[in-house]
């Protein structure tokens, strides 16, 4: 048996413990932050800081951030690849213009001369980036300009809605880039180019430039703006964080380091709210899918429903092949919807009845699916064509006629300041060239028409050529055109018009060899 005094004593002990092992768990005092704050601080100052050669970094940054003749040329390089691997819808070749792009030099360089206040450095990065944007833009433009294939492909669309992810990736990039640079690890920056892609966001804004595609435009500079800030002010913050000192007081430093908070905090903001709306759209996306498939059976095979958010009310269209048919599909599906996304919704659902095969609803839709490729390739350069008609022409989207069945496009033009009737045929061939297969009328307005003149061997080619284009205007607005002249020049042009001498009257003046074309006071039309 334990006495009372051996418990008294044990008592005491357990006390003792309980009271020792509360005192070993203290919360760490201030003080003790304080001298571990101060140790890291010294550890960076004498173990990495010390190790630099910060002037050789910096005259090696330098070197590489400023325009030369090698920096042009290797973003127009750049420039070319990327507007071609976009237009041809070309990951791999798209990559290959980001591991040419020099564009992350200039940015890093005014990063570094932000961290060391170096003002005249600072212009000089500008310049070098100013001067290789914009000639990469207008680079790309007439690469698009020229080229026949000028419909948004899957990589142009992908650079022209920037969202926080982008900025991430920036922001990262940028941690990236600038350690390389600090550490000489240049090798790197190979990867961050890759991974910041600086040149397609720049060849997308080019092709947008090109086509008058000014959602493109917008959406593809402010992914690019995206990441040329967030590259520069994150350089900036390494710079300074690895000791590259600048003559400014401790005032304006601070002040500094807030304006780049803010302007990090002002892109991220809407960034983020971009981000939302994708994410939303992306599970609208795959509850669309799931309520799709569950109104018919397992054996039923669901294209990918398309879904236009913008609409209101959303709708929603789907290809079915299922072997039974469900009558209620279209209500069923849309109640469904609607009570999940929290938005009217109009479904349209199109069933296409298939064997019981295991395989005839895979095989039914491959083949829809090749049909639909085609149509929406048709449709896309459609709505290009009478797009681009509308910019010419100078009018809305809503007075060009477009003939789906006889494949022409028709548009009354506006008058263009300095554009004389060439011009407006020039547009209308060019506008033809890019969409093969289609007619376009463009109606000209009444402007001043060519004088022609005939010689004693008759109409040479730029005379011939003017008599066309008299023709043409004729051909185009249905109206009567006067030719005076003398009898002979007036036999010879009307000569040279054949069928469209039909919209001319003519009028004997003098004996000159010189034909005026003037468009007829009484501006009747001709019947067909």
């Amino acid at each position: 048996m334990t006495s009372p005094t051996d418990d008294t004593a044990s008592a005491a002990e357990t006390d003792k413990a309980r009271t020792g092992a509360f005192a070993s768990r203290r919360p760490i005092s201030r003080l003790t932050i304080l001298r571990a704050l101060v140790e890291v601080r010294m550890w960076w100052r004498d173990g990495v800081i010390a190790d630099l050669d910060h002037v050789a970094t910096i005259e090696r940054v330098r070197g590489e951030s400023l325009l030369t003749s090698r920096y042009i040329f290797m973003t127009a390089m750049s420039a070319g690849i990327a507007i071609l691997g976009l237009l041809l819808s070309s990951p791999a070749v798209v990559i290959g213009a980001m591991l040419l792009s020099p564009l992350m030099n200039p940015i890093l360089g005014t990063g570094f001369s932000l961290a060391t206040g170096d003002a005249d450095w600072l212009r000089r990065c500008g310049k070098a980036l100013v001067a290789g944007s914009v000639f990469a833009i207008l680079f790309c433009a007439l690469i698009v300009y020229f080229s026949p294939l000028q419909t948004v492909t899957e990589e142009i669309a992908a650079r022209t809605r920037p969202n926080l992810f982008d900025l991430l990736v920036a922001l990262f990039s940028a941690l990236a880039g600038s350690y390389a640079v600090i550490r000489g690890r240049e090798g790197t920056i190979v990867g961050v180019a890759i991974a910041t892609a600086l040149m397609p966001p720049l060849a997308v804004v080019g092709f947008g430039l090109a086509t008058f595609n000014w959602t493109v435009f917008g959406g593809a500079l402010g992914l690019f703006i995206t990441n040329l800030v967030t590259i520069g002010l994150t350089a900036a913050l390494m710079a300074r964080l690895y000791g590259f000192q600048s003559d400014m007081t401790h005032r304006q430093t601070r002040l500094q380091s807030m304006v780049m908070v803010a302007v990090f905090v002002s892109l991220a903001v809407p960034l983020g709210f971009s981000l939302r709306t994708i994410a939303w759209e992306a599970n609208g996306q795959r509850i669309v899918n799931q309520e799709v498939a569950e109104a018919f059976t397992g054996r039923a095979r669901v294209e990918q429903p398309i879904v236009n958010w913008a609409a209101e009310p959303v709708t929603i269209a789907a290809s079915v092949f299922t072997p039974e048919f469900n009558p209620g599909a279209d209500s069923e599906v849309a109640e469904r919807l609607s009570q999940r996304l929290g938005r009217p919704v109009v479904v349209t659902i199109d069933q296409f009845q298939v064997g019981t095969d295991p395989g005839a609803a895979e095989q039914a839709a491959l083949a829809q699916a090749r049909v639909r490729e085609a149509a929406e390739a048709s449709e896309r350069q459609i709505a290009t064509l009478g797009q681009s008609v509308a910019l010419i022409a100078g009018v809305a989207r809503k007075d060009v006629m477009l003939d789906r069945e006889n494949q022409t496009v028709q548009a009354t033009a506006q008058p263009l300041a300095g554009l004389t009737l060439s011009g407006y045929r020039q547009l209308e061939q060019r506008l033809e060239r890019t969409t093969p297969g289609w007619t376009v009328d463009l109606r000209p307005p009444l402007v001043a028409l060519p004088e022609v003149t005939v010689s004693e061997e008759g109409l040479d080619d730029a005379n011939t050529s003017r008599v066309a284009l008299i023709g043409w205007a004729a051909r185009r607005t249905g109206l009567r055109i006067t030719l005076s002249g003398s009898e002979s020049a007036l036999a010879a042009v009307t000569q040279a018009l054949g069928a469209d001498a039909r919209y001319i009257d003519t009028t004997t003046s003098g004996a000159g060899n010189t034909v005026t074309a003037a468009w007829s006071t009484a501006a009747g039309t001709v019947p067909d």
